[in-house]
């Protein structure tokens, strides 16, 4: 079953053994290369958890990322709603992978020494907003027990995942509000409604690193609302994986962070086949 929404159809996804066949053939596919596979973090590797500092990506999650990282013509991205600080300090990514955090407003990459990041700069205009959401989300918050306020760079976050639906309904509906009067980009995901001063997507996000990448084919997995500009901006040809339930447009789904992990483990089993099966390169006379 199938319905159309704006200009994309949400429909059933494939199941994960349709995902692993999928990868079977991408890693056989040279065309292909560079591979981007972009992961969102929090319920897509890591298990979703009430206290969002105690997220870590599964133990194999690890291993699958560094032998992802290690294959050749493939890049690694993490692209979460997080600040770019505290995604660095959860997320243990090999040397290598692009971070992209708050929605794309703010991106770096992995180093052997450290993040090297593009500073994000804020107008005076829009220094003053986030000062004003700041203030007025704190009200939002004030007397709701299980709701909190998150500050970041470029935007302010209201949580409710500790809150009753009868207590976080209402927040979230007021944080919505403010958004409109105040934001300039309103995401509303599970249990949280994101307000930022500049305009920032998943979406805007992936095609941008897509571009810079020259990737033919991305490969992008996520579990949140939010997730989605991310799978409506890619194409019939990329693999795109919705993690957990819910009405999505991607075209692949897994239960759960597990099942992300094993299928990822799937990707790297046959990209290590691949290069296997290739003739040795003759050494020059």
């Amino acid at each position: 079953m199938s319905e159309t929404t704006g200009r994309t159809t949400v429909h059933e996804p494939a199941d994960a053994d349709a995902l692993r066949e999928t990868f079977a053939r991408l890693a056989a596919d040279d065309a292909a290369r560079p591979l981007l596979v972009a992961l969102d973090f929090d319920g897509t590797l890591a298990p979703l958890q009430d206290d969002p500092s105690r997220s870590r990506i599964l133990p194999a999650g690890v291993e699958v990322l560094s032998r992802l990282a290690g294959a050749d013509g493939l890049e690694i991205a993490l692209v979460s709603g997080r600040a770019m600080n505290d995604l660095h300090a959860l997320a243990e990514v090999p040397a290598g992978t692009y971070l992209v955090g708050s929605h794309g407003a703010e991106r770096a990459r992995v180093t052997r020494f450290g993040l090297d990041r593009d500073v994000v700069q804020l107008t005076d205009e829009q220094a003053d907003r986030l000062a004003a959401l700041g203030a007025e989300a704190a009200q939002v918050a004030r007397g709701r027990d299980g709701v909190w306020v998150e500050q970041k760079p470029t935007a302010v976050v209201v949580h409710t995942r500790l809150a009753p639906p009868e207590v976080a309904e209402p927040a979230e509906a007021e944080a919505v509000a403010l958004g409109e009067r105040l934001g300039s980009g309103v995401l509303h995901g599970k249990d949280v409604v994101e307000i930022s001063v500049l305009k920032a997507s998943k979406g805007e996000a992936m095609a941008a690193l897509r571009g810079e990448l020259g990737a033919p084919v991305v490969v992008f997995a996520g579990d949140d609302v939010t997730d989605e500009h991310a799978f409506e901006v890619l194409g019939e040809h990329d693999v795109t994986v919705k993690v957990g339930d819910g009405a999505t447009r991607a075209r692949f789904r897994v239960a759960d962070p597990d099942g992300m992990v094993a299928a990822l483990a799937h990707l790297a089993d046959h990209l290590a086949d691949h290069l296997a099966d290739q003739p040795a390169a003759q050494p020059e006379a």
